[in-house]
């Protein structure tokens, strides 16, 4: 199976083009130019000082881990290249095709990641900011490139590493400006095409009706498709339902990590374990289940018979002299 099989030594990996490196002075600068626009229209909730540090700290960290598993990440993708006996030649054509295929793997690994609570986990730091800006596309987990085995499909349709390479950069590069207030509505055959501001917008909003909407990466269409597209109406609040108030870059990326181990420590049977690391974030598990008991203990506390018991018990006469000594004296 192997005897042809080409290395990373071999596809030039080492010389491919890091096209994010290249935008980051750009993208810099167009956070700046933001940040200038806002201090100017006196839009003091646009930036914080606090989290804009967060954010940078976070990303550059980010962008640190992906050079160190640089190398590791294109093992796999090479491994499982050189597995299928066919190939896709890189042609024009088949850098549109892998670019529409890397989109639509975008789109379920990223709906995933807020339907599965372990999922949630490696994607809420891009979330758990209540400010909206360009500087919150840097926000991005260090833990989030466990999410690559969503793209091995792609790699085996047979496209070839370094258009897969590119296709994914410019995936990645497409999320910065999308993460703007400055941005409004584009020409509407633009906005039912491809993902905008104003769509992610919606992505990026706590409020209960703009939940789990517009997971598209580049394109909203698969979102028009399985039935999760939402339009902007009202100004969105940013955030996550459960409100985190810190600024520490550590704290932002593991936080859900740490609440589903103390959740899982708690956890009574292999079911419940499950369900706190694969169920819907947010479903509490352990609250609700000690909730439910306490409601069936009250519930059996004033079943017909247990009032049955309480009225055919006799009072106490001990009980009974205090009742009348305080009413004697004036109490109620």
């Amino acid at each position: 199976m192997f005897e042809n099989h080409l290395t990373l030594e071999e596809i030039g990996v080492h010389d491919w083009p890091n096209i994010i490196l290249w935008a980051a002075p750009i993208m810099f600068f167009l956070v700046f130019l933001e940040w200038g626009i806002s201090l100017y229209k006196n839009q003091k909730d646009a930036y914080d000082k606090k989290d804009f540090l967060a954010a940078s700290t976070i990303g550059f960290i980010n962008v640190g881990i992906s050079a160190l598993i640089k190398v590791a990440i294109f093992g796999i993708v090479l491994f499982f290249w050189n597995v299928v006996p066919w190939k896709i030649p890189a042609t024009w054509w088949s850098f549109i095709a892998c670019f529409f295929a890397i989109d639509f793997a975008r789109y379920w690994a990223h709906r995933i990641s807020h339907e599965n609570r372990f999922w949630w986990a490696t994607h809420v730091t891009h979330h758990n900011s209540k400010k909206y800006n360009f500087s919150v596309s840097f926000r991005l987990s260090w833990t989030q490139h466990i999410k690559f085995i969503f793209f091995v499909p792609v790699v085996m349709m047979g496209f070839d590493p370094f258009v897969f390479f590119i296709c994914h950069q410019i995936a990645v590069l497409y999320q910065f400006w999308i993460h703007t207030e400055y941005i409004t509505k584009l020409p509407a055959p633009i906005e039912y095409f491809f993902t905008t501001p104003s769509h992610h917008r919606v992505h990026h909003a706590s409020d209960e009706k703009y939940l789990d909407k517009n997971y598209g990466s580049t394109f909203i269409i698969w979102d028009r498709m399985f039935g999760t597209f939402m339009p902007e109406d009202d100004r969105p609040t940013y955030g996550i339902t459960k409100e985190i108030n810190t600024y520490n870059p550590i704290y932002l990326v593991f936080h859900e990590f740490v609440d589903i181990w103390k959740d899982l420590k708690q956890a009574e049977s292999f079911k419940e374990a499950r369900q706190i690391l694969f169920g819907k974030p947010g479903a509490e598990v352990i609250k609700n289940r000690n909730l439910r008991r306490e409601q069936e203990a009250l519930a059996k506390a004033e079943s017909p018979g247990q009032h049955e018991k309480i009225a055919s018990t006799p009072p106490s006469p001990g009980l009974h002299e205090k009742s009348l000594m305080k009413k004697k004296n004036g109490y109620p």
